[in-house]
């Protein structure tokens, strides 16, 4: 069942169903949704002229337009090709010769109402790989003696006409086989029948002529006295040289013949002649088989023709063991001949010669009845040949669609859909340790006040606020002015406040808040100064495309003959007026140089001339430049940034709060989302920048979401 199996699976056997069967040409017509394809029901018929080697390897994909009862349009994308033909025109395409047809028994006018009709074009083995890949053989039955053959494809009619073909080819070229065989006996038969013929007519007339010479007529008479005595040796000695004679005529036709060929069975018993020869034909099978799909470089053709080559050269020796055995067993008989005869020494010599040659004419005459029985059984075997394999039942389609399973698709997709994005989110939140909104900073606005939210700037957006600004940027930093005018302790001193502005880690957005905040301040007519007070890492030019090396704070820390105006760089901006200062050149001591009293002194006397102080700083985690000044601020305004801010640093202001270290402590949330906005979205104004301001009026469907919601 195995060997059937591979045989059922092999290309050679699947190539030629699909040649056979023209499976390498589809046809397709093109609807208005969907490509069917039409296997028995195509309009047209492409003929070939060209040779099958060559169309067997061809791979094209024509489109068949019909333009009139006689016309159609002919188009090939991948090769640029798009011509107008005749039915029955001899087109040369790709080195190929072809015409389309209409299909016999159309109606008149039906070729030209036609749709278009793909016809695709696939070397042979390419879709005998494909067959190959569907194709299922199962073992069925209690003894496990029976095949069940399968294959999914999506076209009814081309899956059973292949799998009929394919027992049908596979029967025929077993059958083949056996009567390889036996034609190869009927004619090594025959030869030796031929021989044998003319040997035997010679012994014949010998004998006519023996008794012709002697004047003898009946000599079974004449010996009828001493026959019973050795009767038997002689019988033996028939059988014996019976025996030789077989192996003398398959020693010379292992010799005469060409290498690989199938060998006579021709009955020879000693020696195991006979299952040596039997063997030798299954492996020469066998290898012609492979041979079909492969060529002898093939391992496994190398490995047969080994097996091969080393059972004929052990039917070599055989052969030769089986000849000297019978040449001893034929002496001893010889020698028992020979001393019945010398019982009868007194019979004439003449008797003697005349027993020679009528031993001579028996062997001939039952070898020569041996070989037409075995031509006759032979004859029998190639007439009678049965088919390998029994089809119990044709090739036949289920009623139902194997594949998609419908309900199984429903299912799985309900399945997903509510699973997946479950999975999705809890996945997103349990991996997520950002902060994105007010309510991720709730462990923190217990103890420190919490100033405002700041959203986040689009792409396309100004991320500097202008006078008249309407956007919800401007609008989120007025609400951060009016919450730090709450926040602010009033002086009893007259000097403006200082205020802080720094982070835990760097990229939360200070410079930023810095900036934007004293423009805010400054909209309202007061003096605002900003000071670049990050040395390490100086942000803040880049809002004035001034250079880094501007002279700034930490030129004025070591240098002792600047003074506060000679660092001071008025803004270019004159609707909104703030001063600045730049961090200056980065020092190699930055700690060293804030220490000092310069810095201290610069606040003071920068407090007398101005409202409000702002000094963007380092971020309090990575250096410890802003804890070293933080004694000289007012307030200090601590950024976090939504999307950015890991939760795990919140327990790090609230420290810092702790242990005094920071002077006026409240929480400013940077680049929030719109749709977190903690303010005003409970009340459902989405932070209300949009009231007043001219904005688009929302659509109902809007209207209608924001309600839903």
């Amino acid at each position: 069942m195995e060997n059937h199996i591979e045989k059922l699976r092999s290309k050679s056997l699947l190539e030629s169903v699909v040649d056979e069967l023209d499976h390498n040409i589809s046809y397709f017509i093109e609807g208005n949704v969907i490509t069917v394809e039409a296997y028995e029901s195509s309009p047209v018929r492409i003929q070939f002229i060209t040779s099958d080697s060559l169309v067997n390897k061809a791979s094209a994909n024509l489109k068949i337009t019909p333009l009139s009862d006689t016309e159609f349009r002919l188009e090939e994308e991948s090769k640029a090709y798009s011509r107008t033909h005749k039915i029955g025109e001899v087109i040369n395409f790709e080195g190929s010769q072809f015409t389309i047809l209409p299909k016999a028994g159309g109606q008149e006018g039906s070729f030209k109402t036609t749709n278009t009709v793909n016809i695709r074009l696939m070397p042979v083995r390419d879709v005998a790989n494909d067959y190959l890949n569907r194709l299922v053989i199962q073992k069925k039955g209690q003894a496990q003696d029976m095949l069940a053959i399968s294959m999914v494809h999506p076209t009814i009619e081309r899956t059973e006409d292949f799998l009929n073909k394919l027992m049908e080819r596979f029967n025929e070229e077993e059958v083949n086989n056996k009567r390889e065989v036996a034609e190869n006996t009927t004619r090594f038969i025959q030869e030796r029948l031929e021989m044998i013929t003319t040997e035997l007519d010679s012994v014949e007339g010998g004998i006519a002529d023996f008794k012709r010479e002697n004047r003898m007529m009946d000599v079974s008479s004449t010996a009828g006295m001493y026959q019973s005595q050795y009767t038997t040796a002689e019988q033996e000695i028939f059988n014996l040289e019976t025996q030789l004679a077989l192996i003398g005529s398959i020693e010379e036709l292992l010799r005469t013949q060409e290498n690989y060929q199938l060998l006579p069975e021709a009955g020879v018993t000693e020696g195991g002649i006979s299952g040596l020869t039997t063997s030798y034909n299954s492996l020469v099978l066998e290898r012609n088989l492979y041979l079909r799909s492969s060529t002898e470089e093939n391992p496994v053709v190398q490995a047969i023709s080994d097996q091969l080559d080393s059972l004929k050269a052990n039917l070599f020796e055989s052969i030769q063991s089986t000849r000297r055995s019978l040449n001893v067993q034929l002496g001893e008989l010889n020698q028992r001949e020979n001393r019945a005869q010398g019982q009868f020494s007194n019979f004439p010599g003449l008797e003697k010669g005349m027993r020679s040659i009528e031993r001579q004419q028996q062997i001939k005459e039952q070898l020569y009845l041996f070989l037409l029985q075995r031509r006759e059984e032979a004859a029998i075997s190639f007439a009678a040949t049965a088919s390998v394999a029994r089809i119990v039942d044709p090739a036949y389609t289920h009623p139902s669609p194997v594949d998609p399973k419908p309900w199984l698709i429903l299912v799985g997709g309900f399945i997903i859909g509510l699973i997946l994005p479950i999975v999705i989110l809890f996945v997103k939140f349990m991996l997520d340790s950002k902060v994105h909104h007010k309510g991720d900073l709730a462990p923190l606005i217990k103890t420190i006040p919490f100033l405002g939210e700041v959203p986040r700037v689009a792409g396309e957006n100004e991320e500097v606020i202008q006078v008249n600004d309407r956007s919800p940027l401007a609008e989120s930093f007025r609400i951060l002015r009016t919450n730090l005018a709450y926040l602010m302790k009033a002086k009893k001193e007259n000097r403006g406040e200082v205020i802080f502005v720094t982070s835990t880690i760097k990229g939360e957005g200070k410079t930023f808040i810095s900036y934007n905040l004293a423009r805010t301040l400054a909209t309202t007519k007061k003096k605002v100064i900003i000071i670049g007070a990050d040395i390490r890492n100086p942000k803040l030019h880049r809002y004035l495309d001034l250079p880094m090396e501007t002279k700034g704070l930490s030129d004025y820390l070591y240098d002792y003959d600047l003074n506060p105006l000679d660092i001071v760089t008025p803004s270019e901006d004159r609707n909104i007026e703030v001063d600045l200062i730049l961090s200056g050149t980065i020092p190699p001591n930055p700690a060293e140089l804030l220490m000092n009293d310069r810095m201290e002194a610069l606040l003071k006397e920068l407090s007398q001339s101005y409202d409000y102080v702002i000094v963007d700083t380092a971020p309090t985690m990575i250096v410890t430049d802003t804890l070293l000044i933080s004694p000289l601020a007012d307030t200090t305004l601590y950024v976090t940034r939504a999307g950015f801010t890991d939760k795990k640093l919140l327990d790090f202001p609230k420290d810092l709060k702790q242990q005094g270290k920071l002077k006026g402590l409240a929480i400013i949330l940077n680049d929030v989302d719109y749709s977190k906005f903690s303010y005003g979205a409970k009340y459902g104004y989405s932070y209300g920048y949009g009231y007043g301001y001219g904005v688009d009026k929302e659509s109902k469907w809007k209207r209608l979401f924001k309600k839903g919601s």
